[in-house]
């Protein structure tokens, strides 16, 4: 238990500094999202898979050329879109540390990529296609049938509202009252950090002006690195 309560904690710094993300969306968006020929040839050459050119422009494509008519709709795209093309592996595995997040190129390069890898895609993915961020959460939570820590992304239709839940463990999407193998800790997006899996029902959490870690992976996105 004590070691669950301090990953707990590290967790919560990271999620803290990850929240000011969402300042630099817009630019995130123009940059990362359109990939030109000579990121495409580099992609070949350095990425896992023959089709890793083909995952970033299915990737853009996505994006820019979805006419969903509704959220429910981006939901199940972008939520198939990662859960079918991207294989789950340990940051131990495939970056040699305990803990990596990786930016969403770094995640469609290696074609795999652990729980908040997941996420945090899907996450930005939505907020391009237009779903407003204030609906978005990224939720950390225990998975209690592997008794692992896990995260995943909600959505909440309205303030107040039942979210539902997008998970690489499940392809279905689920209202949160249906995932009873899975209890919640935090959650958080661009706006704030927060002690309950429902924004409203919790005491919000303080931030960190330790941004090392967040300016490292801001830099990353903007060079576009593989």
């Amino acid at each position: 238990m004590r070691k669950y309560i301090k990953k707990i904690e590290s967790t919560l710094l990271i999620l803290a500094i990850f929240a000011g993300w969402v300042i630099a969306g817009p630019v995130l968006t123009e940059v990362v999202f359109h990939f030109d020929k000579e990121f495409l040839k580099k992609a070949e050459e350095k990425c896992v898979g023959k089709d890793a050119p083909a995952r970033f422009v299915s990737w853009e494509d996505l994006i820019h050329k979805d006419k969903s008519q509704s959220d429910l709709e981006k939901l199940e795209k972008v939520n198939h879109f990662f859960n079918s093309r991207i294989v789950f592996v340990s940051d131990i595995d495939l970056w040699g540390v305990q803990d990596y997040w990786a930016t969403p190129i770094e995640f469609l390069c290696r074609k795999a990529g652990d729980c908040e890898d997941f996420a945090i895609a899907k996450y930005f993915t939505l907020k391009a296609m237009g779903v407003p961020e204030e609906k978005l959460n990224i939720s950390y939570v225990k998975a209690i049938q592997y008794n692992i820590a896990h995260m995943v992304l909600t959505y909440y239709s309205a303030p107040g509202a039942e979210p539902l839940v997008l998970d690489n463990l499940v392809d279905a999407i689920s209202p949160a009252s249906k995932r009873t193998d899975l209890l919640p800790v935090f959650s958080f997006n661009g706006a704030g950090l927060w002690t309950a899996v429902q924004r409203g029902q919790g005491k919000m959490a303080g931030s960190s002006d330790r941004l090392k870690p967040w300016q490292n992976l801001l830099q990353k996105m903007t060079e576009i690195k593989l």
